[in-house]
């Protein structure tokens, strides 16, 4: 049996942890012999037990995952439920033995394991260590520990296409806005380096890996089953897409059934392990809200698109705008980027409209504009008196008008211009007052991708 893994952190004079919570030192390194026994209790824990388990994940870190396994194996388990899952689970089978058949069926599928030990293993998963989700007794919302391991499918290195990456998520059952609005954000993302992470579900997740895909960019979809158990099955094609260049990621052994609690559990690692997540849709009862109060649980930055008003998918979208200041209303590609991207380099442009001849005019310009009738001629000394300036004055100002396109002269004065024109690059303006008013010009985002 053969399984592809990163190497060992760690050399030199420095000591490293061997995945498990305990130290080496550098002239003490753990054998291939030791690792490999680490792997294969990490992946019997994770059956013996579901993910994110704080108290598994904590035994592991004191003293090592085949410490931990020996410790629940023999009745140690902390807390009667996990002394009750454990026997459970152990009735029905050896948890090595489960372990290796596992590690033998992801060498078939062309999958491997990657644990703390490993040089691709994110870093940032670790901050759910943080993560304690208070007032709930569900057991989603207590399974909220760091990973003790990822099955990866892909052939990119995990820690590296995570490095750079936001995620994604919302609705199932998307409308075409929200869909639309998804493949256009994925798309500027992956345009721009960025990694797209969701959950491969149908509506705005696969609308989210498919923008990126279009791209040409690379695209995380994390599992809450088996990676040879792809769910849901109607969106197979675009997973093997997904593997061809970027990665498929589960906490769950091959063959593991997509139950409904795994989705919840799972959504923690998608807040994790990005740097920031994008709502785009949510009905009130929402899981991809879930993903958004771990995000900003473990200070993850959290932006929201906005919806129609009279939508039920923008209500769960907008009352998390409402309930939580620091989450961030996002509308383009250029919005996402200034949010978690490098400060003063990915910041948005501003918005602004088309820049007219009339913008650009000092005071007395404007004045002596406004004081031409819609319709007809008016003279000179008229013009001067309405506009309260000199008539040397309103002479000046008259003929910078005319040069600027916006009036015409008559043999009985002066009339506005049938045409309003717009501005032209180099065109001359009189004041200094214009062009202090008019302040720098903001080139376009390329590809910036608008929503609404």
């Amino acid at each position: 049996m053969t399984t592809s893994r990163g190497a060992s952190r760690g050399s030199g004079a420095t000591a490293r942890q061997d995945g498990g919570g305990r130290k080496h030192a550098a002239d003490d390194p753990p054998t291939t012999a030791a690792l490999e026994t680490d792997r294969l209790a990490r992946v019997a824990l994770t059956w013996l037990t579901e993910p994110g388990n704080r108290s598994v994940f904590e035994l592991v870190e004191s003293h090592g995952a085949v410490d931990t396994l020996a410790l629940l194996r023999d009745g140690g388990a902390p807390g009667e439920t996990l002394r009750e899952t454990v026997a459970a689970r152990l009735s029905a089978g050896n948890p090595l033995a489960v372990a290796a058949q596992a590690m033998e069926r992801a060498d078939r599928l062309g999958a491997r394991l990657v644990t703390p030990a490993d040089d691709e293993w994110p870093l940032p998963v670790a901050d759910l260590r943080r993560l304690v989700l208070t007032g709930s007794t569900r057991r989603v919302d207590r399974e909220t520990a760091p990973p003790l391991c990822f099955w990866v499918r892909g052939g990119q290195p995990l820690a590296e296409t995570l490095d750079r990456s936001v995620a994604m998520v919302g609705a199932r059952a998307a409308t075409e806005y929200g869909v639309h609005t998804s493949t256009e954000l994925a798309y500027g993302l992956a345009e721009r380096g960025w990694t797209v992470v969701s959950g491969g579900a149908f509506g705005i997740d696969a609308a989210a890996h498919r923008g990126a895909l279009t791209a040409g960019g690379r695209t995380v979809s994390v599992l809450a089953c088996g990676l040879d158990r792809p769910y849901p099955m109607g969106n197979a094609a675009l997973f093997d897409r997904i593997a061809d260049t970027g990665l498929l990621v589960s906490e769950w052994m091959p063959g593991a059934d997509p139950l409904r609690p795994r989705f919840l559990i799972r959504n923690r690692v998608i807040a994790a392990a990005t740097r920031g997540s994008v709502l785009v849709e949510a009905a009130a009862r929402s899981g991809a809200t879930q993903t958004m109060h771990r995000a900003l649980a473990i200070a993850r930055t959290v932006m929201v698109v906005p919806g129609p008003v009279t939508s039920v998918m923008s209500i769960g979208s907008h009352e998390l705008l409402r309930q939580y200041p620091e989450a961030r209303l996002v509308a383009s590609t250029a919005h996402v980027l200034e949010e978690v991207g490098r400060i003063g380099v990915d910041l948005a442009p501003l918005v602004r409209g088309p820049t007219r001849v009339r913008d650009q005019l000092d005071d007395e310009s404007a004045t002596v504009l406004e004081a031409l009738p819609r319709r007809g001629v008016r003279g000179v000394d008229d013009v001067a008196a309405r506009s309260g300036v000199a008539v040397r004055t309103a002479l000046r100002k008259l003929a910078l008008l005319e040069e600027l396109g916006l009036v015409i002269q008559r043999d009985d004065g002066y009339a506005l211009s049938p045409v309003t024109p717009t501005t032209a690059p180099g065109t001359p303006v009189d004041t200094t007052a214009a062009r202090a008013h008019r302040g720098p010009p903001v080139p376009p985002a390329a590809g910036t991708a608008a929503v609404g």
